[in-house]
């Protein structure tokens, strides 16, 4: 059990289907950033995007079978059943409420999500429920911010991966070899009769074997 003061990973997403972009995300929060736990959080109906394609208990079925060898990992179903926007500032105010003020949470996202802040719902409280950690490629450091999302990255910007300080309100960026593969390319190559070897460069082996029993993205 991860002492009750230790930083919190929190891994949001559609995963429609969970790939090995997200588990190296995951991965990097417990190897490499000091973060304890990393809670996986499925979208019910993301705001942002189209309607998964995959049914929500499809989608809880993969994360649970891609995260079961990893005890750091948890399942959150807490939101993916729900009728209601995912937002992720209700998802913070939820865990706020469930782990109380002092706990450090560490928001974890690759740097396109992070571009896209502002376009986020109440997105100003983001930081004052928990800290981000932003994924980088190598060599590519986020660049290209507008002015208001720059000022905020210049003001709250950590110099180390010590989220145990503060609850909440620092910015942390970091690389990240993740490969490029997007959910939507998983389904793309499916659909098109991809074969197991080139989808296992992509997908978690269980994963995969769950698609082709339950004959997910077909058409």
């Amino acid at each position: 059990m991860p002492d009750p003061g230790s930083p919190l990973g929190i891994l949001g997403g559609t995963f429609d289907p969970v790939h090995l972009a997200h588990f190296a995300l995951a991965r990097a929060a417990l190897d490499r950033l000091g973060i304890a736990q990393v809670r996986w959080i499925p979208a019910g109906h993301p705001p942002h995007r189209a309607v998964p394609q995959a049914t929500p208990e499809d989608r809880l079925a993969m994360v649970r079978l891609a995260i079961a060898a990893e005890p750091r990992f948890v399942l959150d179903a807490s939101e993916v059943s729900s009728s209601a926007p995912s937002f992720t500032v209700h998802t913070l105010e939820r865990l706020r409420r469930t782990f109380g003020p002092a706990k450090p949470l560490v928001l974890l996202m690759g740097a396109d999500a992070f571009r896209g802040l502002r376009t986020w719902h109440r997105w100003e409280e983001i930081l004052g429920l928990a800290h981000i950690a932003v994924a980088t490629r190598p060599g590519f450091p986020l660049a290209a911010l507008d002015a208001a999302l720059s000022d905020l990255f210049g003001r709250c910007r950590l110099a180390s991966a010590d989220f145990s300080q503060e609850p909440a309100g620092g910015i942390y960026p970091f690389e990240l070899v993740a490969g490029t593969v997007s959910a939507t390319e998983v389904r793309t190559l499916v659909a098109a009769g991809a074969p197991d070897g080139k989808l296992r460069e992509l997908l978690p082996a269980p994963v995969l074997d769950y698609i082709r029993q339950h004959h997910l993205y077909r058409t």
